[in-house]
C-alpha cells in the first residue's frame, strides 16, 4: 500500500476501441462481466487548470478485488488520457487508489508534491489525476472518492465477477 495515496484497487487502460478492449479481456483474458457505461461525462473536468467537455466511454470490471477499468474517450478535447494513448498506445494508464476522505488524501498527496494533471467528479464522486510519471515504469496515480454510490456500484462489480460464469459478457448501460 502507498503511504501517500492508499491502496491501489484499479488498474486503467486507455483504449481505441472499448468494444474490441472488452473481448480481449472477456474472451482472452477471462475477465468478466464488463459493465459498460456508454456516456460518461466528468463534469468540472479540467486538464492542467483548463475545463474541458471530456466524454468517455468506460468499462468495468473486477478480477478478485482488483478492478480492471477500460476507457475510450468520444471527443477529442484535451485529455490525459489522449496525451497517454499518443505517447504510448493502449498500456496501463494509471491505478487508483480508493478513498472515502478525499479531502485528506488530496491534502497528503499535495504536500508530498505531486501536481494534479486533471481532475473532475462523476455525480458526487471526484476524482484527481496526478502528474507521478518517471522514467522507472510508474504510471499516473488517481485518487477516487469511493464514497456513497461508488461504493454501491463497486461492490457490485466485484460480485458479478465472483458469481461470472463467462455468459454475458457485456452489461450495458
Amino acid at each position: 500500500m502507498s503511504r501517500i495515496f492508499g491502496p491501489v484497487r484499479q488498474l486503467g487502460y486507455v483504449v481505441h476501441d472499448i468494444e474490441a478492449a472488452m473481448a480481449h479481456w472477456t474472451g482472452t483474458l477471462g475477465i468478466g462481466p464488463f459493465y459498460l457505461f456508454r456516456d460518461v461525462r466528468i463534469e468540472d473536468f479540467e486538464y492542467r487548470g483548463t475545463p474541458q467537455p471530456v466524454q468517455l466511454k468506460i468499462a468495468m470490471a473486477n478480477d478478485g478485488d482488483m478492478q480492471v477499468e477500460l476507457i475510450e474517450q468520444i471527443n477529442d478535447v484535451p485529455s490525459g488520457y489522449l496525451d497517454h494513448l499518443h505517447d504510448h498506445g493502449q498500456v496501463l494508464h494509471h491505478t487508483s487508489a480508493w478513498t472515502t476522505d478525499f479531502d485528506a488524501a488530496m491534502a497528503r498527496i499535495l504536500k508530498a508534491g505531486h501536481r494534479v494533471l486533471q481532475s473532475g467528479r462523476i455525480g458526487d464522486n471526484r476524482l484527481a489525476y496526478f502528474e507521478t510519471q518517471g522514467a522507472y515504469g510508474s504510471t499516473t496515480m488517481e485518487l477516487y472518492d469511493v464514497s456513497g454510490r461508488a461504493t454501491r456500484l463497486n461492490d457490485k462489480l466485484r460480485q458479478a465477477a465472483r458469481d461470472w460464469d463467462g455468459s454475458d459478457p457485456v452489461i450495458r448501460f
